[in-house]
């Protein structure tokens, strides 16, 4: 049985943040949820997440994916290992992991796994750094972990050493919870460290492993915005490099912005300046051009998007949308349609081939196939309390400035005329004038002008 203890208790005060830091984001997505993502994706079944400072949030955010224990007050690493007594009678291994760590791999968890035998029952996770700064120094011989030495504590030797503990673990569940209250708060925090079941566990005959991870990047932990935005870099080129390697075309990978739990076909082309959030699927040929936001996307293939906001929304094939067109809250836009500059779309399903070219407002409407509509046509869905829907059929055309006054039905192959105010049902196959006749006052313009 696998198990994990996730310390997701700390302040973070570097962050200088009224939120807890494991929820600060990552491409949009909190950092403790790339560490729940993960654990998932290698089969970890028994999760114990230690919370303290702005537990409120954690809580909502993971609800009941996990367990949790509730370290307060905050003394230590393994004060925060002592909080999982859910894991305590477990027979297998646990991972014990900083919450602030999203970066780590399922490769790497699974190597970490591996190498956790009843010959090495604890292996700490290690790297190089150039500058190792004030992390703790691996002091080793060999293939053996000999003790972890505090900045503070380290000799001149010592010092030159560039290989750090990461604060990633992997132990025998029965040989962690028994020797747990042989680590004491005897140092000048008065906190209970990890770092002492190494000399705990050497002390009773047993091996400690350190497996050095070449990447330092991926284990580096977010305890500063600065380090936060180093991570969302590494995190970014990880996705984009991934993508391109299937075939997608990013122009600018260094100003691209795709999300984890995005999925892209192959010769899709992303222009610089695009950011791609969420659960988005975007099929093969698509381009979508600079300034784009799209979030929760479903879209086909052959599509072109031009500096357009969409979200919530599912796209067919072959359709064109903007520039500067928004479309949100469930629109479905079906094959060879073409959403025009400065459209606004809300909870719309537009039909094939329907035609919507500029300044326009759509809102909780059903449109037919092999409509048109004229610049700057509204559908006036809201009565300040309750929205409403409008009906719009099949080869439909409607004039420039037309108001349609919800809730309204648009029969098939009618026309609406321009400049009209529609308030009741058109029928199939009629003509809607709705507007004052015009009137010329013969000489009024120049009494006007002159005045």
């Amino acid at each position: 049985m696998i198990s994990a203890i996730v310390m997701a208790a700390g302040r973070g005060t570097r962050m200088n943040s009224k939120h807890a830091k494991t929820m600060h984001k990552i491409l949009g997505k909190p950092i403790i949820e790339y560490t729940y993502d993960t654990l998932e994706k290698i089969g970890v079944k028994n999760k114990v997440f230690v919370v303290g400072y702005g537990k409120e949030t954690i809580m909502q955010h993971l609800q009941d994916k996990v367990q949790y224990a509730i370290q307060e007050p905050l003394l230590g690493t393994a004060h925060a290992v002592m909080q999982a007594e859910q894991l305590k009678n477990n027979v297998g291994k646990t991972l014990i992991i900083n919450g602030d760590c999203p970066l780590i791999t399922e490769e790497t968890y699974k190597l970490l796994l591996e190498k956790t035998t009843k010959e090495n029952p604890l292996v700490v996770l290690t790297t190089v750094l150039e500058d190792a700064k004030s992390y703790g120094r691996i002091v080793r011989e060999n293939d053996l972990l000999l003790k972890i030495v505090e900045r503070k504590d380290c000799d001149e030797e010592e010092l030159k050493i560039k290989e750090i503990n990461a604060g990633i673990y992997c132990v025998d569940n029965e040989l962690l919870w028994k020797y747990l209250p042989e680590v004491d708060n005897n140092n000048n925090q008065k906190e209970y460290y990890i770092t002492d079941l190494v000399h705990i566990f050497r002390k009773h005959g047993h091996k400690v492993m350190p497996l050095l991870i070449e990447d330092n990047e991926e284990l580096q932990g977010i305890n500063s915005m600065s380090e936060l935005a180093s991570a969302t870099r590494w995190m970014q080129m990880k996705i984009n490099n991934y993508w391109m390697e299937k075939g997608v075309n990013i122009i600018d990978p260094e100003r691209t912005y795709i999300s984890k739990d995005t999925m892209i076909g192959c010769d899709t082309i992303i222009y610089p300046n695009v950011r791609i959030e969420g659960k988005s699927v975007i099929g093969e040929d698509n381009v979508i051009t600079e300034g784009s936001y799209l979030e929760n996307v479903n879209f086909g293939n052959n599509n072109t998007i031009k500096c357009c906001r969409i979200t919530d929304s599912t796209l067919g094939n072959k359709i064109t949308v903007g520039p500067n067109s928004h479309l949100r809250n469930g629109c479905m836009i079906e094959d060879e349609s073409r959403i025009g500059n400065y459209v606004e779309m809300k909870n719309v399903k537009f039909g094939h081939n329907s035609k919507c070219a500029h300044l326009t407002y759509l809102g909780d409407t059903t449109v037919g196939e092999n409509c048109n509509f004229g610049c700057g046509v509204v559908t006036v869905n809201y009565d300040g309390k309750n929205k409403f829907h409008t009906e719009i059929g099949n080869h439909v055309f409607i004039g420039s400035n037309v108001n349609l006054i919800a809730p309204v039905n648009i029969g098939d192959y009618t026309v609406l005329a321009a400049g009209s105010t529609i308030t009741a049902d058109v029928e199939e196959g009629d003509l809607a004038i709705a507007r004052v006749r015009q009137e010329n006052k013969p000489g009024y313009g120049f009494k006007y002008l002159n005045k």
